[in-house]
């Protein structure tokens, strides 16, 4: 199987669900560490293919939604020693991970900062402590405050933060599409199997040609 074979909402059938004025498109953790060859995953020799050519995909959309007054929301994991939660510790030691496997996007460095895709005036800008955007958070709060009703999810990784932030922001009482094509993960398995799930259990899935084509109506 292969994403594209999964429920798709098509551009049609979009316009008649989402209202872009209602509507925020959340770009999750596009950071150095999480998307840059030189940041810390690239650096342990992990392939930034696909989350590049998913960058490539939420540039346009992010241009399209500000053309079309969308709210446009970047969520950044911001962490230091002091904020690693002791499940975490646990958890990486359980595994027999090192220490310093735990040292990404530490506030304060070339790690932390934003990849590519740069926040401007008028964006909202939410930094979390956890994988749930929501988690420790006042995002839905800021978000009601537009008006907004809708989420188009996209950007790292699909199978960890862009996951659980899609989890919650249902149970927050938005209605969520993830942008396939728009989303990554380093490993095409977990990038499908964790689509698969969000699919059968708490949003519908679309891709950035849809979502796009909203937008441009509006703009």
């Amino acid at each position: 199987m292969d994403v594209t074979d999964l429920p798709h909402v098509d551009a049609e059938a979009l316009a008649d669900m989402v209202d872009p004025a209602t509507s925020a498109l959340l770009v999750v953790d596009v950071q150095v560490d999480f998307a840059s060859p030189e940041g810390a995953l690239g650096a342990r020799g992990v392939d930034m293919g696909a989350a590049a050519a998913a960058i490539d995909r939420m540039e346009a959309m992010i241009r399209a939604a500000r053309a079309a007054g969308t709210a446009v929301v970047f969520l950044l994991v911001a962490t230091t020693p002091e904020t690693d939660s002791g499940a975490l510790r646990r958890l990486y030691a359980r595994k027999g991970r090192p220490e310093g496997a735990r040292a990404i996007c530490r506030e304060g460095t070339k790690g932390f900062e934003p990849y590519r895709l740069i926040p401007e005036k008028g964006d909202l800008v939410v930094a979390k402590r956890q994988f749930d955007g929501f988690h420790g958070t006042d995002l839905a709060k800021r978000l009601r405050a537009k008006g907004v009703t809708s989420l188009f999810m996209m950007g790292l990784t699909t199978d960890c933060c862009v996951d659980q932030t899609t989890r919650s922001a249902f149970h927050h009482d938005f209605d969520v599409f993830v942008v396939t094509d728009a989303c990554a993960s380093y490993d095409p398995r977990l990038h499908l199997g964790a689509l698969m799930a969000i699919e059968k259990n708490c949003g519908l899935l679309t891709d950035a040609a849809a979502v796009e084509g909203i937008f441009h109506r509006k703009s």
